[in-house]
């Protein structure tokens, strides 16, 4: 247990430099995106000069390496800076983080349940039915979910069950609950064809193993082989990239809550871009970063646990 604990917090000790260079990549990125932010916060008609002294109000004169670092010196404070587009009310960023994360942890949350409540009962059905017609129907199926842009799935998800049957509202959060199926299932759909895939892999290559063939030779129930003893070990692959799941949910999401107008933090980065608002862009890019790091973190950790060997290495 000692090596698995050393082993994690050497990881978490790794994920600080990251997280740091993300906010130097974020920030680059940003600073030499073409636009003036200014220009978005100006009234109308104003002149050469009021625009220079709300350039030099927000600090946006200064050179890089000074404006990076007091991007650095307040968001060691916890302080990500103030709303460019929304200067009139003074809002802060984190005020706004705080606002759409929920929705979009809401989110990541029901769409992981809808790629695994699919993915491994449709893996395993898959891997039992071994070169069968459903075996390739369901490799079909995968591939076509898998290849298919997340915009373009949300579309026609849209179209058949928001348009032609209403049984689901199309966007935003008009309908309770229900607002959030869609862009869940644009969400998970996708990553459920990557874990049907896995599953099914996973559960052949166990199924081959000895000891199955020697469960089988003593008579047991196949049922009870298969999802008492097989299921079990083939689970654990699918386990250990969870937490890369992460990631997949995080570049996701800005495109699907986009798309159906979901009030998360991918909405947020999206409408914040189109008004040069680059504090909070920063501001939510940085959390997608974090939760990137997370996930990969989450993934390591999983790997260390079910394999004694990685901690060890």
């Amino acid at each position: 247990m000692a090596d698995l604990v050393s082993y994690v917090v050497r990881k978490l000790l790794l994920a600080i430099p990251v997280i740091f260079l993300a906010t130097f990549i974020v920030f680059l990125m940003l600073y030499l995106t073409p636009g003036d932010p200014v220009t978005a916060i100006a009234p109308p008609h104003v002149t050469p000069e009021e625009l220079d002294a709300l350039r030099e109000k927000y600090g946006f004169n200064d050179p890089f390496i000074v404006q990076y670092g007091r991007f650095l010196e307040r968001l060691v404070g916890g302080d990500l800076g103030k709303s460019v587009a929304r200067a009139s009310l003074n809002t802060d960023v984190s005020y706004l983080l705080g606002q759409r994360l929920p929705k979009t942890l809401e989110l990541m949350a029901i769409g992981l349940s809808i790629s695994y409540g699919i993915g491994i009962p449709l893996g395993v059905f898959s891997a039992l039915r071994q070169n069968t017609w459903k075996d390739r129907g369901v490799m079909v199926f995968t591939l076509v979910a898998y290849a298919m842009p997340s915009f373009w799935l949300g579309i026609l998800l849209m179209m058949a069950l928001a348009v032609y049957t209403n049984i689901l509202p199309a966007e935003g959060t008009v309908g309770g609950f229900k607002s959030i199926l869609l862009p869940a299932l644009t969400l998970g759909l996708g990553n459920a064809a990557l874990t049907t895939r896995m599953m099914r892999s996973s559960m052949l290559e166990v199924q081959r193993q000895d000891y199955i063939t020697q469960l089988r030779s003593r008579g047991l129930p196949e049922r009870e082989v298969i999802f008492k003893h097989a299921l079990k070990n083939a689970m654990l692959p699918v386990i250990t990239v969870i937490g890369l799941d992460i990631g997949w949910f995080v570049a996701g999401a800005v495109v699907v809550e986009t798309v159906f107008s979901w009030p998360g933090i991918g909405m947020l980065v999206t409408s914040s871009i189109s008004n040069h608002d680059f504090p909070t862009v920063q501001g939510c890019i940085l959390v997608l970063a974090i939760f990137v790091v997370i996930g990969n973190l989450i993934a390591d950790i999983l790997y260390a646990f079910v394999d004694p060997r990685v901690r060890l290495g």
